[in-house]
């Protein structure tokens, strides 16, 4: 097991986009593909968004949350929850030049939050084994 979550940390450190879904108000699976900004291990993923979007919306009433991302056949696919973040301080440190395009007052738009994901589960298909936690 212990290689295996190395392989799937190595796999996610490779991967720019990951799919996460939250659940809507009407009980909704909602799959968005987001642009990962830092991970931690195989299962921790954090994101950039709008305060205002659907998918922070759902995740303050529900944090319920789904979380994959895959390479060449190979994929990780996480249950789990996600945190808002609006600390200032983490917001400046994980703050990226490329979010300018959406958060025009930079780190200190009131729009610009991060999602922080943390997997509880996980279910990993890398190099033909397969394997649920």
């Amino acid at each position: 097991m212990k290689l295996m979550k190395e392989k799937a940390e190595q796999l996610l450190q490779r991967c720019e986009v990951v799919v996460i879904t939250s659940v809507n108000e009407e009980g909704y699976p909602r799959p968005v593909p987001m642009s990962k900004i830092k991970s931690e291990g195989y299962s921790v993923v954090w994101m950039a968004t709008g305060n205002d979007s659907l998918k922070t919306k759902d995740f303050r009433l529900n944090p319920k949350a789904g979380l994959c991302y895959s390479e060449n056949g190979n994929s990780v696919a996480l249950t789990g929850e996600v945190e808002v973040i609006t600390d200032a301080e983490i917001k400046k440190e994980l703050w990226q030049e490329w979010f300018i395009a959406h958060f025009p007052l930079g780190p200190a738009d009131p729009n610009y939050v991060l999602l922080k994901f943390k997997g509880q589960k996980a279910t990993i298909w890398i190099d033909g084994v397969f394997i649920h936690e």
